[in-house]
């Protein structure tokens, strides 16, 4: 894989991880802290990035890269008055 599309695959798997978990961290601020939906709303993002980021043979160094998209969207999504 060369470093434009390296790049590209990044870029992509970071915007899906971040607005899958704005929803899911929509949702987990509406649940009692520590609750099993509270933890569900947390975990359930995971199995889906970690299976695009294998589906496009990215190696284990970019997981901080989807790990900061994954918690800014939390919070973000926690935020969220609709």
């Amino acid at each position: 894989m060369d470093v434009s599309s390296r790049s590209e695959a990044v870029a992509t798997i970071f915007i899906i991880t971040f607005v899958l978990n704005l929803f899911f961290g929509y949702f987990r601020a509406r649940e009692k802290k520590y609750s099993l939906k509270w933890f569900l709303f947390i975990h359930l993002p995971i199995p889906v990035v970690i299976v695009a980021r294998l589906y496009v043979n990215l190696d284990y160094r970019v997981i901080p890269v989807f790990l900061l998209a994954a918690v800014a969207g939390q919070m973000i999504g926690g935020k969220v008055e609709i």
